[in-house]
């Protein structure tokens, strides 16, 4: 099992779209997938009530049980566990940067991002895992914006995915119908760019497989050992949840 955490200071870095898509495009690829939702303003549950059925467990969990979380998702034969955090260098962002086998910090190319991001990066150097930041959100065809945010980054201390995800619509729309891009508009833009996205990802944690890791597992199965306890997310607890 692999754990991959979405972490951002700043609200509004698209966090929780690059975590909900990453995990709808592993799935598709055939991995058993989960996401742990730790942001209290619990996007990524409200999207999985959009989305309608259980294809990708998702639990909202406080950060003090994720340790138990996880110890689940491993019994359940998981492949890969998305965590999507909080928009703050807090504990969850901690506990949460501690359990990834890899960090992803998207990051809009914008003043106030790019200033914010240094705060994460201290986080980053106390715990010691590999994270690499995003460029999220990009405007279309604004290769000096590109080129000026990644000078900025690098500046502050943090590796760049070598993939960049830019602003569509694709992303908002899916986003209201609970789904990933790739399910959307299989053969749009978005759609292409989080399957490189993906591709980069697994290659770092999955090293030397031709194709991804994927158990033989039922995710169903996988669902009712993994996803129980307080604020389990599933359709007969939704209204528990704080949408």
């Amino acid at each position: 099992m692999k754990t991959l955490a979405v972490i951002a200071q700043k609200g509004g870095a698209g966090k929780t779209t690059i975590a909900l898509n990453l995990a709808v495009e592993a799935r598709r690829r055939g991995m058993s997938v989960i996401v742990l939702d730790l942001d209290p303003q619990a996007s990524a549950a409200a999207w999985s009530d959009w989305r309608g059925n259980d294809d990708i467990p998702l639990v909202a969990v406080p950060s003090t049980r994720l340790t138990h979380v996880l110890k689940e998702a491993l019994e359940a034969s998981i492949g890969l566990v998305v965590i999507d955090t909080p928009p703050a260098a807090d504990g969850a962002a901690v506990a949460a940067a501690r359990a990834a086998d890899l960090i992803l910090i998207p990051v809009r190319a914008s003043a106030f991002d790019l200033d914010a991001i240094r705060t994460t990066v201290e986080l980053m150097r106390v715990v010691q895992r590999p994270a690499f930041a995003l460029l999220n959100a990009l405007p279309p065809r604004a290769t000096k914006l590109q080129q000026e945010a990644a000078a900025l980054i690098k500046e502050a201390g943090l590796p760049l995915v070598s993939v960049e995800v830019t602003e569509r619509s694709a992303f908002r729309h899916a986003a209201l119908l609970g789904l990933g891009v790739m399910e959307f508009e299989p053969a749009g833009k978005a759609a292409a760019e989080i399957a490189r996205l993906y591709d980069w990802l697994a290659d770092r944690l999955f090293p030397g497989s031709q194709t991804n890791p994927s158990e033989t597992v039922d995710c169903g199965s996988a669902t009712s050992k993994v996803v129980k306890g307080p604020r389990n997310h599933s359709k007969e607890v939704q209204t528990e949840l704080p949408l």
